[in-house]
């Protein structure tokens, strides 16, 4: 059997989409041939994972046409698939199963694509309005139509000795001196996000919390992370720290995708925007703090222990725009920097990092159930 699984084009979507595909590969072993069609660039994210056979790539905007749309088609067409699982739900992705001659076409019936499915699958529904559910497990529900067995919606990553060694080398550099015996515990930071300045929480409140940390847990090293579209970001970041224990990879000459699985594999806590970072930490099971802005936080679910999600009540959010419609943006902007140094502290102090105990009954509970993961303010 031939199963092809057309993944998500955002970072975050496609780590989400690592429990599914680890399901299908222990589902079927050696019975299924499982190829995944994914953008050239997250080859290198998927890199030491077991659970796919064979990539095809895929980038309709790619200046490379063999990676578009009609020459990926005439690629899957001269290896037809038995199974084509569609994870993302836009109308291309259903459009180029077909075009790819897929015997079987499974997908969630949404964007006028229910004609382009042989198992149209309908969305969890409240009323007329679709619930929103994760990629995670919308995914999984993909491969239980299947018969996969449904299985915990954990993600996974892995990382290589290169990885590692390179992590190793930004480290000492960043941090020179800071042995591994006496470096105090990595506090990664991330504000970045492809999505809009929506999920932005700024700068200025990021250097403000890195010296919050920083007067509680003064052996600790604090990483401003970034892509390779967000160095200005993280230089300004450092810049109003302005503390020799405030770094960032801004200056890094290649930022690649193994470079920070290794940094957020090793970091004690990471506090960041609901961003593809957060998703590779999960894999890790990194303990982070994630703020919440425009988006619904039940669209970025999976079975992440050590969590704590930070979102204010409001009348506006989420809203799940790009750009503030309101021009206030205050769903991120009222975020306190205490409240968020409070919660990374709890995480810390549970990890048993020194200097961080009697935070805890500060912050909110951890490993709480879905419903109650959201906190008011």
């Amino acid at each position: 059997m031939h199963i092809v699984v057309i993944l998500p084009r955002w970072v975050g979507d496609l780590v989400m989409a690592t429990p599914m595909l680890r399901a299908i590969k222990s589902h079927y072993g050696s019975r299924a041939r499982i190829t995944g069609v994914l953008k050239p660039m997250f080859a290198e994210l998927l890199e030491g994972t077991p659970w796919l056979d064979g990539m095809v790539f895929y980038d309709r905007r790619s200046r490379d046409s063999s990676r578009r749309f009609f020459a990926v088609a005439r690629q899957l067409r001269s290896d037809r698939a038995d199974i084509a699982l569609i994870v993302p739900n836009s109308l291309s992705t259903a459009a180029l199963a077909v075009a790819g001659g897929a015997r079987r076409r499974v997908g969630f019936a949404r964007h006028w694509r229910r004609l382009l499915l042989t198992d149209p699958l309908a969305p969890l529904r409240k009323g007329l309005r679709v619930e929103p559910t994760s990629t995670a497990s919308n995914a999984m529900d993909l491969a239980v139509h299947i018969g996969v067995p449904r299985s915990p919606l954990e993600l996974q990553l892995a990382t290589s000795g290169v990885d590692e060694a390179m992590a190793d080398h930004v480290l000492a550099r960043l941090f020179p001196g800071r042995t591994s015996d006496s470096a105090g515990p990595l506090i990664v930071c991330n504000d970045n996000g492809a999505y809009g300045a929506s999920k932005a929480w700024g700068g200025e409140k990021m250097a403000q919390l890195s010296r919050f940390l920083l007067q509680r847990i003064p052996d600790a090293r604090v990483l401003v992370h970034c892509g390779p579209g967000d160095r200005d970001e993280a230089r300004t970041m450092v810049g109003l720290a302005d503390h020799p224990s405030v770094q960032s990879l801004a200056d890094e000459p290649a930022l690649p995708f193994g470079l920070s699985k290794a940094v957020l594999r090793r970091a004690a806590v990471l506090v960041t925007s609901d961003s593809g970072p957060r998703h590779i930490a999960a894999a890790f099971r990194t303990p982070t703090v994630v703020l919440f802005g425009s988006m619904d936080p039940r669209l970025s679910r999976s079975d992440q222990p050590h969590l704590i999600e930070k979102r204010l009540d409001l009348a506006c959010s989420p809203c799940g725009k790009r750009e503030c419609p309101l021009l206030h943006h205050d769903c991120m902007r009222l975020l306190s920097v205490e409240d968020v140094g409070h919660a990374t502290l709890s995480l810390l102090a549970d990890a048993g990092i020194a200097g961080c105990d009697g935070v805890a009954a500060e912050t909110i509970p951890m490993n709480r159930p879905p419903e109650h993961s959201l906190e008011n303010h």
